[in-house]
């Protein structure tokens, strides 16, 4: 579909909104398919649903044969809503609930334990008669004393899982394997990293195979969680991630054997989507000159932590001036600090100028707060077809789900 100012978006879709183009996501899925199925053939690929729970996107991933990968409740819920039948989903995280647990323990999802109340809860269903269950364990690393700059807050640590090197993991293993109805087939290994580098993964696959050999586990699954980059230039490939991981991996574990579980997210579903905003006014200052928006960075950079993005700028007519030093782009919240890039060297803006930032599906509808303005619209793209899979909620959809 042209973006072009002036030509109209999807019937009922008004800017600031989201835009999916199915091709480019399909090829995604495609390229991380085949890389995964080629280096590992025993393998799981589970969505995780943390990266962007647009039911259409769950759907999707449904019907194209994958797990889902739920990190709470209420996710776990969702993908049960969704059609995702229990043994095709992969529940993770420390914000289970007792309920979720046991329920999904005994109706066959693959469930990692995390924390201790989880031990305790496994011991509810060791009893004479019930079972057996199967389930995975997830480990804490050192991640910073194996890969020296790579885990995502340095020195502090990660608090998922039990800790290895404390020997923490080893009590957790020793507690499982005294329940008679619980088997232990499982480990789960997922951290955050600053780089997402193959060295981090490499590290993440010796780790298994240590914690393997350490406490003599036969695995019928290592689960190396997600957090690969997708599609960029001067990035590693699907293909190079799991070759790394197969590598090291097979040094311990037989491909015949032992399934190899990736969790997908960002990597798939970032390309993807475009967020398509409207110039609405430009003001001069003392201090600079602002383009304001209808679009705004909470709407794709909830965390505020973005120094660039992937964007272009569509002009209702050729310029008529000189280029400017420097232009404000603006969000259209009241705070101050909703301020988006600088746009620099470039003629002036004008009202109903389009700028359109790709590489926007990673986690901004997640965390994306319906602050001044409700959750922005999203469409699907197939072909030259669009379909609306979000509308924009009314008044009355908010006060219907905050009514008691």
């Amino acid at each position: 579909m042209d973006l072009s100012p002036g030509r109209p978006l999807p019937a009922g879709i008004d800017t600031p909104c989201f835009l999916i183009d199915e091709e480019d996501l399909s090829s995604n899925l495609d390229r991380f398919l085949a890389a995964l199925e080629a280096r590992w053939p025993r393998s799981i690929a589970a969505y995780s649903l943390k990266a962007n729970a647009l039911p259409w996107l769950l759907a999707y991933f449904r019907d194209r044969g994958l797990h889902a990968e739920a990190a709470s409740d209420d996710e776990y819920r969702l993908s049960l809503a969704m059609g995702y039948p229990h043994d095709k989903i992969i529940y993770n995280g420390p914000c289970k609930t007792r309920e979720t647990f046991l329920e999904a323990v005994t109706r066959g999802a693959f469930v990692n334990v995390d924390s201790g109340r989880e031990l305790l809860w496994l011991k509810e269903l060791d009893l004479p008669g019930s079972g057996p269950f199967r389930v995975g364990i997830r480990a804490n690393i050192d991640l910073e004393a194996r890969c020296p700059g790579e885990f995502a807050l340095g020195a502090e640590g990660s608090r998922f899982g039990f800790c290895h090197e404390n020997g923490e993991l080893g009590k957790a293993v020793a507690f499982i394997r005294g329940l008679k109805q619980i088997r232990l087939e499982g480990l789960h290994l997922h951290i955050s990293s600053r780089t997402r580098s193959l060295a981090v993964y490499r590290a993440l696959a010796r780790a298994a195979g240590e914690i393997a050999a350490a406490h003599s586990l036969d695995l019928s699954s290592v689960n190396l969680g997600g957090g690969f980059f997708g599609g960029l230039p001067d990035k590693p490939s699907f293909d190079e991630y799991f070759r790394e991981i197969a590598a090291e991996l097979g040094r311990r574990f037989d491909p015949r054997r032992t399934t190899l579980v990736s969790e997908p997210g960002t990597s798939l579903v970032s390309s993807p989507f475009s967020y398509v905003t409207e110039v609405t006014d430009v003001k001069r200052t003392v201090a600079d000159t602002f383009a304001v928006t209808d679009g705004s960075r909470v709407h794709i950079d909830p965390l505020m932590r973005k120094s660039e993005y992937f964007f272009e700028v569509l002009r209702r007519k050729p310029p008529a001036g000189p280029p400017l030093p420097r232009q404000v782009i603006s969000g259209f919240t009241c705070m101050e600090f909703d301020r988006l890039f600088v746009l620099r060297d470039h003629p002036e803006l004008s009202v109903g100028d389009r700028i359109v930032y790709h590489r926007t599906g990673g986690y901004t509808l997640c965390l994306s707060p319906m602050f001044i303005k409700h959750f922005p619209a999203v469409a699907v793209r197939r072909g030259k077809e669009w379909t609306v899979v979000r509308e924009r909620p009314a008044a009355e959809d908010f006060i219907r789900i905050q009514s008691v």
